[in-house]
């Protein structure tokens, strides 16, 4: 039998495998650790695209946010050094090797605002904010990030195809601290 890309500690048993088999396999290279309990084949995929796997497969909340969310939804050429990742205010990060993550705490309040689901390999998925969260994220913490990352985001969004100011405004209601500078810029570039 074939063995998936994406081990488990406790699918061992059930794939044939036994502890010490699983050590040689580490051994050889074959297979690396990418989380407690979880291992992926070598070369299976990028480092970052491991992270997120061994992230999905132990913090199934764990999303994807700001600047990380932003260059995947293409809103900047900025190239994140870390990989942003929101979890709920009180929920602790996970240890994850390979790649650097940034973590950042969101109020639980409003934390599945915006989230929708980024497919992976091995048929998992990661959390990832749509680029309207995004925006109105860069806008709530542009004393962290800089008000030109959320103005050039935001410039960006709205020369893509459907996308409707007052549909940004409606969901920002909720995000008092962003509403204010996020129609003050909308205002300006409208």
């Amino acid at each position: 039998m074939a063995l998936p890309d994406l081990l488990y500690y406790g699918e061992l048993p059930g794939l044939g495998l036994t502890r010490h088999r699983l050590d040689q396999m580490l051994a050889a290279g074959e297979y690396e650790r990418v989380a407690p309990g979880t291992f992926l084949r070598a070369g299976a995929t990028d480092d970052t695209t491991a992270a997120w796997m061994a992230l999905a497969a132990k913090k199934p909340e764990a999303t994807i946010c700001l600047l990380s969310a932003a260059a995947l939804h293409e809103l900047t050429d900025e190239i994140p050094r870390a990989t942003d990742i929101a979890i709920p205010r009180g929920s602790q990060p996970a240890t994850i090797r390979f790649a650097p993550i940034t973590w950042h705490r969101f109020a639980c309040e409003t934390f599945e605002i915006g989230r929708t689901l980024h497919p992976l390999p091995a048929g998992l998925s990661i959390g990832l904010y749509s680029p309207e969260r995004t925006i109105i994220d860069l806008f709530r913490l542009r004393h962290d990030w800089g008000s030109d990352l959320a103005i050039g985001s935001l410039k960006r969004w709205l020369h893509g195809r459907g996308n409707s100011p007052s549909s940004l405004l409606a969901i920002a209601q909720r995000f008092p601290t962003a509403r204010p500078a996020l129609q003050a810029a909308l205002e300006v570039l409208v």
